[in-house]
């Protein structure tokens, strides 16, 4: 943690003040909470939450780099995408966590190119300066389009369009359960120790996870793992919610034969700050993002419980391929090395499988629709799932 870059005096009492508010919470509790909930709190905390408050999160100057934010290539190629689904549909498009609002940038910008503008860009997100942030930033960069756009903080009670997602399961508050030497299975949580917080391990408190636990986690001593209850939870929402239209998420993660394999005893969870990976979770709560793993055979099969049709599930690379970004890429002056080189050098590590290309996967849910999607076209795996 030494070579850590130090955090601003300011910065730092926010975590403070979340890290009372927290154990105030754990004590009122009885001594105890499951992680989602201390999670949950060191995300979206009101005013204090790494959501809530306002550091810098997106971005060379914050903790992480999203595809968006690395080259518009990736909005424009799924942009693609979206133009085959929204005449299908009552012409929205609704976006779960903007981040810095590019991604809409892009997509709005190459729509519009193509004659497919949406009839309104919804964006939801939860966190106030983000969304300030969006606002800035697609006025400046999209004046005539800005009305186009609005903000919600909750999912609209019907949904008509396509609904597209970056990132944004993965920092869903996450259960976590650990198979001790004794083999047994146990809900880890956390208790508050001095100033900090330590993990303590209590039988279940939730019936549902420990019948996932025993299903999903390999019968090996001294095995760590995740289990979203959340990421479940909203697909079956937005399932709910959905009237006719798309749902698209992107996402780092693996199917469930792969996410609890033996091997990966450790599980996915980590922190993200100043663009460092950081193994403890408590680590200055507040100013660290967490985020584990997707388990899409989980999310897929909570689509298809919901009445939703599994349209496709392929990894990240071959969905760009599918949606033409090596062409859009081609569509560049190559001879102009200035403003060429960044953008291939983006594109390949959105596409090498040692980068983002393997990691990252799309998943496609439609109810309503056209199931033959440009995206899925080829390389489709929900074979896997």
């Amino acid at each position: 943690m030494t070579t850590l870059p130090a955090a601003s005096a300011e910065a730092l009492a926010t975590s403070q003040a979340l890290s009372r508010h927290i154990r105030q919470t754990i004590q009122a509790a009885g001594g105890w909470i499951p992680f989602s909930h201390y999670m949950e709190m060191a995300l979206y905390a009101p005013g204090l939450g790494y959501y809530a408050a306002g550091s810098h999160k997106l971005g060379e100057a914050g903790d992480f780099v999203t595809a968006p934010e690395l080259t518009p290539l990736f909005g424009r190629a799924l942009a693609r995408q979206l133009a085959e689904l929204l005449p299908q549909t009552a012409g929205m498009v609704y976006e779960f966590g903007a981040g810095t609002g590019q991604l809409a940038i892009d997509l709005l910008r190459e729509l519009a190119a193509l004659g497919r503008l949406p009839q309104k860009y919804v964006i939801i997100d939860l966190s106030p300066d983000l969304i300030e942030r969006q606002q800035h930033n697609i006025r400046a960069a999209l004046p005539g389009y800005f009305d186009r756009v609005e903000w919600a903080s909750q999912l609209p009670r019907e949904l008509d369009g396509v609904v597209i997602g970056n990132e944004v399961l993965d920092a869903m508050p996450c259960e976590m359960v650990f198979r001790d030497e004794q083999r047994q299975l146990r809900q880890r949580g956390v208790a508050a120790r001095g100033d900090g917080f330590s993990h303590e391990d209590r039988d279940f408190v939730d019936a549902r996870l420990a019948g996932l636990a025993a299903e999903l986690v390999p019968d090996i001593p001294r095995y760590e793992t995740e289990i979203s209850l959340a990421n479940r939870a909203f697909i079956a929402t937005l399932a709910g919610a959905l009237k006719r239209g798309a749902i698209l998420m992107i996402d780092y993660g693996h199917a469930a034969r792969e996410y609890y394999h033996p091997e990966r005893a450790m599980g996915t969870l980590l922190g993200h700050y100043r663009h460092h990976t950081v193994q403890d979770p408590f680590y200055l709560p507040g100013l660290m993002d967490l985020t584990c793993h997707v388990d899409f055979s989980a999310v897929a099969q909570s689509g298809i419980d919901a009445g939703l049709d599994l349209i496709g599930y392929a990894s990240q690379a071959q969905f760009l391929l599918n949606c033409g970004i090596v062409g859009l890429l081609e569509q560049l002056d190559a001879n102009d090395v200035m403003r060429y080189l960044p953008q291939a050098k983006a594109a390949q590590r959105l596409l090498t499988p040692q980068e983002m290309g393997e990691t990252f996967k799309a998943i496609g849910f439609g109810k309503g629709v056209d199931i033959d999607w440009l995206g899925f076209a080829q390389g489709d795996r929900c074979y896997t799932l």
